[in-house]
Protein backbone atom coordinates (compact mmCIF):
# COMPACT_ATOMS: atom_id res chain seq x y z
CA UNK A 1 0.00 0.00 0.00
CA UNK A 2 1.17 3.55 -0.65
CA UNK A 3 0.18 6.98 -0.35
CA UNK A 4 1.28 10.01 -2.07
CA UNK A 5 0.89 13.67 0.01
CA UNK A 6 1.43 16.12 -2.59
CA UNK A 7 2.82 18.65 0.34
CA UNK A 8 4.82 21.96 -0.20
CA UNK A 9 4.11 21.42 -3.66
CA UNK A 10 6.36 24.47 -4.23
CA UNK A 11 9.36 25.26 -2.46
CA UNK A 12 9.33 28.20 -5.04
CA UNK A 13 10.51 31.96 -5.32
CA UNK A 14 13.59 31.94 -4.13
CA UNK A 15 15.06 35.23 -2.76
CA UNK A 16 17.57 35.47 -5.26
CA UNK A 17 14.12 35.77 -8.23
CA UNK A 18 12.18 38.01 -6.11
CA UNK A 19 15.17 40.64 -5.65
CA UNK A 20 16.41 40.10 -9.17
CA UNK A 21 12.86 40.72 -10.43
CA UNK A 22 12.11 43.58 -8.57
CA UNK A 23 15.68 45.41 -9.71
CA UNK A 24 15.21 44.33 -13.40
CA UNK A 25 11.24 45.92 -13.40
CA UNK A 26 12.80 49.05 -11.97
CA UNK A 27 15.43 49.13 -15.18
CA UNK A 28 13.18 47.96 -18.14
CA UNK A 29 10.08 49.21 -19.13
CA UNK A 30 9.53 47.56 -22.66
CA UNK A 31 10.77 44.71 -23.95
CA UNK A 32 10.09 44.96 -27.49
CA UNK A 33 12.50 47.84 -27.56
CA UNK A 34 15.20 46.70 -25.40
CA UNK A 35 17.73 43.96 -25.31
CA UNK A 36 16.38 41.91 -21.84
CA UNK A 37 18.22 38.45 -22.51
CA UNK A 38 21.34 39.56 -21.06
CA UNK A 39 19.58 40.55 -17.64
CA UNK A 40 17.18 37.71 -17.75
CA UNK A 41 20.27 35.36 -18.18
CA UNK A 42 21.86 37.42 -15.30
CA UNK A 43 18.83 36.71 -13.08
CA UNK A 44 17.97 33.00 -13.71
CA UNK A 45 21.65 31.72 -13.85
CA UNK A 46 22.05 33.47 -10.38
CA UNK A 47 19.24 31.37 -8.91
CA UNK A 48 21.42 28.18 -9.90
CA UNK A 49 19.22 25.56 -8.62
CA UNK A 50 15.55 25.87 -8.48
CA UNK A 51 13.46 23.23 -6.08
CA UNK A 52 9.77 24.04 -7.35
CA UNK A 53 8.40 20.38 -5.90
CA UNK A 54 8.53 18.20 -2.81
CA UNK A 55 6.62 15.02 -2.20
CA UNK A 56 5.76 13.09 1.49
CA UNK A 57 5.51 9.24 0.69
CA UNK A 58 4.53 6.73 3.07
CA UNK A 59 5.13 3.16 2.12
CA UNK A 60 3.87 0.21 3.59
CA UNK A 61 6.91 -2.54 2.86
CA UNK A 62 5.41 -6.35 3.33
CA UNK A 63 7.97 -9.48 4.08
CA UNK A 64 6.88 -12.59 4.60
CA UNK A 65 8.29 -16.38 4.85
CA UNK A 66 7.67 -19.53 6.21
CA UNK A 67 9.98 -22.31 7.31
CA UNK A 68 9.59 -25.68 5.44
CA UNK A 69 10.55 -29.26 5.40
CA UNK A 70 12.07 -30.49 1.73
CA UNK A 71 14.04 -33.36 1.25
CA UNK A 72 13.60 -37.01 0.00
CA UNK A 73 11.55 -39.77 2.10
CA UNK A 74 10.37 -42.86 0.81
CA UNK A 75 12.24 -41.58 -2.71
CA UNK A 76 9.52 -39.01 -2.70
CA UNK A 77 10.04 -35.09 -2.66
CA UNK A 78 8.68 -33.22 0.19
CA UNK A 79 8.16 -29.37 0.82
CA UNK A 80 6.23 -29.15 3.81
CA UNK A 81 5.12 -25.89 5.80
CA UNK A 82 6.43 -26.38 9.73
CA UNK A 83 3.84 -25.58 12.00
CA UNK A 84 4.24 -22.31 13.83
CA UNK A 85 7.20 -21.58 11.39
CA UNK A 86 5.81 -18.77 9.96
CA UNK A 87 7.00 -14.89 10.21
CA UNK A 88 5.13 -12.13 8.74
CA UNK A 89 5.87 -7.94 8.79
CA UNK A 90 5.22 -4.56 7.79
CA UNK A 91 6.78 -1.80 7.62
CA UNK A 92 6.00 2.24 7.38
CA UNK A 93 8.49 4.01 5.46
CA UNK A 94 8.30 7.58 5.27
CA UNK A 95 10.79 9.08 2.25
CA UNK A 96 10.70 12.82 0.64
CA UNK A 97 11.35 13.26 -3.12
CA UNK A 98 12.46 16.84 -4.09
CA UNK A 99 12.14 17.93 -7.72
CA UNK A 100 14.40 21.05 -9.07
CA UNK A 101 15.56 22.44 -12.05
CA UNK A 102 19.13 23.97 -12.43
CA UNK A 103 20.29 25.98 -14.27
CA UNK A 104 24.09 25.67 -13.76
CA UNK A 105 24.09 25.46 -17.87
CA UNK A 106 21.39 27.50 -19.12
CA UNK A 107 22.47 29.98 -21.84
CA UNK A 108 21.01 32.33 -24.90
CA UNK A 109 20.59 28.69 -26.35
CA UNK A 110 17.76 28.09 -23.80
CA UNK A 111 16.19 31.41 -25.03
CA UNK A 112 14.40 32.28 -28.44
CA UNK A 113 12.56 35.40 -29.19
CA UNK A 114 10.54 36.80 -31.70
CA UNK A 115 9.06 40.57 -31.74
CA UNK A 116 7.09 40.58 -28.55
CA UNK A 117 6.88 36.62 -27.70
CA UNK A 118 9.63 34.50 -25.89
CA UNK A 119 10.01 31.12 -25.14
CA UNK A 120 12.15 29.58 -22.54
CA UNK A 121 13.69 25.92 -23.05
CA UNK A 122 14.64 24.86 -19.24
CA UNK A 123 16.36 22.47 -18.73
CA UNK A 124 15.21 18.92 -17.66
CA UNK A 125 13.71 18.79 -14.32
CA UNK A 126 15.88 16.68 -11.64
CA UNK A 127 14.07 14.34 -9.07
CA UNK A 128 15.91 13.51 -5.47
CA UNK A 129 14.98 10.98 -3.15
CA UNK A 130 16.60 13.29 0.45
CA UNK A 131 15.67 11.08 2.98
CA UNK A 132 13.68 7.92 4.27
CA UNK A 133 12.83 6.92 7.42
CA UNK A 134 11.47 3.57 8.89
CA UNK A 135 8.18 4.66 11.45
CA UNK A 136 9.68 2.01 13.78
CA UNK A 137 6.95 2.64 16.17
CA UNK A 138 4.03 0.96 13.71
CA UNK A 139 5.54 -2.00 12.38
CA UNK A 140 3.77 -4.67 12.70
CA UNK A 141 4.93 -8.22 12.76
CA UNK A 142 4.11 -11.43 13.60
CA UNK A 143 6.70 -14.59 14.14
CA UNK A 144 6.31 -18.00 15.09
CA UNK A 145 7.28 -19.96 18.01
CA UNK A 146 9.83 -20.89 15.99
CA UNK A 147 11.46 -18.13 14.51
CA UNK A 148 13.52 -15.36 15.47
CA UNK A 149 12.47 -11.93 15.69
CA UNK A 150 13.29 -9.69 12.15
CA UNK A 151 16.97 -8.11 13.08
CA UNK A 152 17.77 -5.04 12.11
CA UNK A 153 20.34 -5.88 9.16
CA UNK A 154 17.10 -7.13 7.77
CA UNK A 155 14.72 -3.85 8.49
CA UNK A 156 18.34 -2.42 6.79
CA UNK A 157 17.71 -4.70 3.65
CA UNK A 158 13.82 -3.43 3.69
CA UNK A 159 14.18 0.18 3.84
CA UNK A 160 16.03 -0.25 1.11
CA UNK A 161 13.86 -2.28 -1.30
CA UNK A 162 11.61 0.13 0.04
CA UNK A 163 13.57 3.13 -1.38
CA UNK A 164 13.83 1.14 -4.69
CA UNK A 165 10.15 0.97 -4.85
CA UNK A 166 9.78 4.81 -4.17
CA UNK A 167 12.05 5.39 -6.91
CA UNK A 168 10.26 3.07 -9.41
CA UNK A 169 6.63 4.98 -8.49
CA UNK A 170 8.29 8.27 -9.84
CA UNK A 171 5.95 8.42 -13.38
CA UNK A 172 2.83 7.34 -11.58
CA UNK A 173 3.25 10.54 -8.98
CA UNK A 174 3.34 13.05 -11.26
CA UNK A 175 6.02 14.75 -9.79
CA UNK A 176 8.40 15.89 -12.77
CA UNK A 177 4.82 17.38 -14.17
CA UNK A 178 4.28 19.40 -10.67
CA UNK A 179 8.23 20.30 -10.89
CA UNK A 180 7.50 21.82 -14.50
CA UNK A 181 4.32 23.48 -13.82
CA UNK A 182 5.88 25.43 -10.96
CA UNK A 183 8.80 26.29 -12.75
CA UNK A 184 6.44 27.95 -14.96
CA UNK A 185 4.44 29.70 -12.24
CA UNK A 186 7.97 31.19 -10.94
CA UNK A 187 9.70 32.39 -14.46
CA UNK A 188 6.63 33.99 -16.13
CA UNK A 189 6.24 36.42 -13.15
CA UNK A 190 9.55 37.39 -13.28
CA UNK A 191 9.68 37.90 -17.48
CA UNK A 192 6.25 40.32 -16.88
CA UNK A 193 8.32 42.12 -14.64
CA UNK A 194 10.75 42.46 -17.30
CA UNK A 195 8.53 44.01 -19.62
CA UNK A 196 6.66 41.13 -21.27
CA UNK A 197 3.11 40.25 -21.78
CA UNK A 198 2.28 37.07 -20.22
CA UNK A 199 0.20 36.05 -23.05
CA UNK A 200 3.32 36.30 -25.15
CA UNK A 201 5.69 34.45 -22.76
CA UNK A 202 5.73 30.64 -23.26
CA UNK A 203 8.11 28.25 -20.91
CA UNK A 204 9.05 25.03 -22.47
CA UNK A 205 10.99 21.16 -21.55
CA UNK A 206 12.20 18.68 -23.96
CA UNK A 207 9.43 16.02 -24.70
CA UNK A 208 11.40 12.87 -25.02
CA UNK A 209 12.29 12.41 -21.24
CA UNK A 210 13.50 9.21 -19.43
CA UNK A 211 12.77 9.96 -16.23
CA UNK A 212 15.02 6.99 -14.88
CA UNK A 213 17.78 9.50 -16.14
CA UNK A 214 16.27 12.24 -13.86
CA UNK A 215 15.98 10.69 -10.63
CA UNK A 216 19.12 10.42 -7.85
CA UNK A 217 19.15 8.64 -4.67
CA UNK A 218 20.47 10.69 -1.94
CA UNK A 219 20.09 10.80 2.10
CA UNK A 220 19.36 8.47 4.31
Amino acid sequence: MEKALRILTVILLFSCLLACGKKGASAVTDAADTDTIPTMLMQIQQCSRLYTAEYHIRKIITHDDVLRLKGNVFSQQVDIPLPLGERKIAIPLDATLKAYIDFGDFSEKNIERDGDRITLLLPDPQVVLTGSKIDRQHIHEYVGLTRAHFSDSELADYERQGRKAVLESVPQLGIIETARENAARVLVPMLVQLGYQEENISVAFRKDLDWRQLIKNIGG
